[in-house]
């Protein structure tokens, strides 16, 4: 009768998500030392692109939440959320993941972070960022700061009025 039983189902394929490996100039983390300083919660670095993106929060309050940041970015810092407001991409939520203490022991952490969009529902992108310890809390660095937000862009110029139609012969 053994014979007449039915085939035992297939084991079910196992699956490993892995990160992206960085490839915006961040290099991979270093494993954490044992004994040394735990890593950041994962909210901790959130908590910071949270803020960042808020538009009620105003630019001059995000200032610190970037590594050397100056008064001058305030604006920039502004026009970033407003952009994010006005194309509906608000609000985002963010996941970081795969935490670790960058290659160079200054105390920076790199983290995966995964941006998810309000509109179009269940847009994504995920990105490898880099953020650095100030005071008790944390700062997205420069350099993360720079490839993702543009501070230095300067506002963009309004379009110039067409030229005015020719004169009608006489």
């Amino acid at each position: 009768m053994g014979g007449c039983a039915p085939a035992p189902a297939p084991p079910a394929a196992t699956t490993i998500e892995t990160s992206p490996t960085p490839s915006v100039g961040i290099p991979a983390p270093a494993p954490p030392a044992p004994g040394g300083p735990p890593l950041p919660q994962p909210s901790a670095l959130t908590d910071v692109l949270s803020r960042l993106s808020d538009p009620a929060v105003p630019g001059d309050q995000k200032i610190s939440l970037i590594e050397n940041g100056t008064p001058s970015e305030a604006a920039a810092l502004d026009r970033f959320a407003a952009a994010l407001r006005d194309n509906g991409a608000l609000p985002l939520t963010f996941d970081a993941r795969d935490l670790g203490w960058t290659q160079n022991g200054d105390g920076d952490v790199v983290a995966t972070v995964t941006i998810t969009l309000a509109n179009p529902p269940g847009s994504q992108f995920t990105y490898p960022m880099q953020f650095a310890p100030e005071a008790g809390s944390w700062q997205l660095t420069r350099q993360t700061a720079d490839q993702l937000l543009a501070l230095d862009a300067p506002p963009a110029a309004p379009a110039a009025p067409p030229p005015p139609p020719p004169a009608p012969p006489r």
